[in-house]
């Protein structure tokens, strides 16, 4: 028992020193980690001091250590706003469309394209399908709000041809279509380049598997669910892992460029562009990072459960 309990110490010493040992080995390769990490910590660390403005009635003039503490005062006024339900129900219903709808998507642009045979048809989809995600949302913004216009817009233009309306309809003005819109501007953005960690996850499954499966009189769909899908179901939950952590990031930049129009203020308002206009528009400092500070709370804790429910498949981030 002695001698079971001395290996219990001697074993995570030894791990540890070889950890160190090897990380001496390295030490020019570690080098080249310095500089990330200097700009996480510049850039990410030290303005997390700048959290305590939540708690504190800021003043620009008097400055952050002059402005008086107020504990959860706005903390209180957010959760006490007539705008507090509209923005609450606009952040989860666009959050959870996006992740409903954007989430699947690219995996089944991935699995389709792994059944492409014809290797040149194959490579041109996945050369369109990624390129709009290297576009600028201003880009991509400007691209649906023409696409959209009543005057000479191809939406509108397509369905007068087709009989299906009598006049230009503006839809960017009807807070109907907006979610749609939006939704669809999303996936149309980053299915493409999403696919691209799918498909080198499937490259990587035994092909002898589905020669086997084959053999047993396996039809591809069967070969698809019964052999590609678990096979790259670890990449899946580490994606879904992360984008629950990310699931209160309805959207800022799409948002607030495809909502312009004041009338769609009913279903635009998401925590992101709250903060924006009451933080830098109005100039609620302290107010926006209570808003803000909340949004990243839920945030780490729906990452914190997600990682706790993947752990038991045996795939999580910790």
């Amino acid at each position: 028992m002695a001698q079971l309990t001395l290996n219990k110490d001697v074993a995570p010493k030894k791990k540890s020193s070889r950890t160190f040992v090897r990380f001496l080995r390295q030490w020019d390769i570690q080098l080249m980690v310095i500089p990330a990490l200097m700009v996480i910590f510049v850039f990410s660390y030290i303005p997390m001091y700048g959290v305590l403005t939540a708690f504190k009635d800021y003043n620009i003039i008097k400055g952050f250590s002059a402005s008086p503490w107020v504990g959860f005062k706005y903390f209180e006024q957010f959760f006490n706003s007539p705008d507090f339900a509209r923005v609450m129900r606009n952040t989860v219903i666009v959050s959870l469309l996006k992740f409903l709808i954007g989430f699947p998507a690219p995996i089944l642009l991935a699995l389709m394209l792994n059944e492409v045979k014809n290797m040149f048809f194959k490579r041109l989809v996945q050369t369109v399908s990624y390129l709009p995600y290297f576009l600028s949302w201003v880009i991509v913004a400007g691209f649906f709000t023409s696409m959209l216009a009543t005057d000479n817009g191809s939406v509108n233009i397509a369905l007068e041809k087709a009989n299906l309306i009598d006049e230009p309809i503006n839809f960017l003005s009807i807070p109907e279509y907006f979610w749609t819109i939006l939704i669809t501007a999303n996936v149309w953005k980053d299915i493409g380049f999403a696919s691209i960690v799918y498909l080198a996850a499937i490259a990587g499954v035994d092909p002898h598997m589905y020669e086997a499966a084959e053999m047993d009189g396996a039809s591809k769909l069967k070969q698809m669910f019964l052999i590609t899908l678990p096979s790259i179901m670890p990449v899946v939950i580490i994606f879904m892992i992360l984008a629950m952590g990310n699931l209160l990031n309805a959207g800022f930049e799409d948002i607030l460029l495809l909502g312009v129009n004041p009338l769609l203020r009913e279903v635009t308002d998401v925590l992101d562009t709250y903060v924006y206009r009451t933080g830098i528009q109005n100039g609620r400092y302290a107010y926006a990072t209570a808003i803000g500070l909340f949004k990243a709370l839920i945030s780490v804790g729906m990452l914190i459960m997600a990682n706790y429910l993947a752990r038991r498949s045996g795939n999580s981030l910790w």
